[in-house]
């Protein structure tokens, strides 16, 4: 089995809400970057695929072994962080570290030590007085220190400032090099061309796309005028309203109709701008 992660038609409902039929996977030693706006589902799908959320139907199975029956185990085995953490804001951070030690089987002092060293974190130091960007690190040293083979990480770099974003990043990719698998959601797409390798785009509640990102983009095209697209209107899939007139985004099999104007390679972000502003 290939992935670390495969989630199988996973549902939950709330009142204004369903969760329908959610699937992907998240390949081995791969960064995969979880993407759509607040409120498409992108926690409620990571918190439901830990069983933090129980869903109403579907599978969910780590490393070929499904869930339900193997939860403890393969808890042993993932790490997850968000961008908000809570600890004893007093407790020093050697002292908590020392504390979820006892949960996990294969936990490692010294690589706790050893990652809060990478991360520049002073054990010494107290939960209130780390920044948001630092807090989020010393989630990941918790993860690492157990030997963790995924992390499935719920908008790690909201609120961060750009420097420490481009660290977390970097972090990222030193994890795939050591084979370690990492989701992580976001509605920051910048972040995703700077580390993913692949895309699953959740919209409403349902899954639209899952692909590499090359592969994602290059799928796109966006084109524009001046006057507005009524002549082709049924390739247009979004539109936005631009100083000069509008932009639209095409399939790139589609690009044959717009000869003569202008059309461009999107970025994830304009990929994503034009898909939700697809009924407004």
């Amino acid at each position: 089995m290939n992935s670390a992660l495969f989630v199988d038609g996973l549902c939950k409902e709330y009142p204004g809400f369903l969760l329908d039929r959610v699937s992907f996977s998240v390949p081995k030693g791969s960064i995969t970057g979880f993407i759509g706006r607040n409120g498409a589902g992108k926690s409620t799908t990571l918190k439901a695929s830990l069983n933090l959320v129980h869903a109403d139907s579907g599978s969910i199975s780590y490393f070929g072994l499904p869930l339900k029956e193997h939860e403890n185990e393969i808890k042993q085995r993932i790490g997850f962080a968000g961008g908000a953490v809570s600890y004893y804001k007093k407790k020093k951070l050697s002292e908590i570290a020392r504390i979820t030690g006892r949960f996990y089987e294969n936990w490692d002092s010294d690589a706790f030590g050893k990652y809060m060293r990478l991360f520049s974190i002073d054990p010494e130091k107290t939960p209130d007085k780390l920044s948001e960007g630092m807090r989020v690190k010393f989630s990941l040293a918790l993860a690492l220190s157990h030997r963790a083979e995924l992390l499935i990480l719920d908008e790690p770099t909201s609120g961060l400032d750009p420097v420490s974003r481009e660290e977390l990043l970097e972090t990222f990719l030193m994890l795939r090099e050591k084979g370690i698998s990492v989701l992580f959601s976001t509605h920051i797409t910048s972040d995703l061309d700077r580390c993913a390798d692949r895309i699953v785009y959740i919209q409403k509640g349902r899954i639209i796309a899952e692909s590499g990102i090359g592969e994602f983009t290059d799928s796109y095209r966006t084109v524009s005028s001046a006057d507005g697209f009524s002549a082709n209107a049924e390739y247009i899939l979004g539109r936005c309203k631009t100083r000069d007139g509008e932009t639209g985004l095409i399939k790139t099999e589609n690009a044959c109709a717009f000869e003569g104007s202008e059309i461009r390679i999107p970025t994830l972000e304009d990929i994503m701008v034009h898909l939700e502003k697809e009924d407004i």
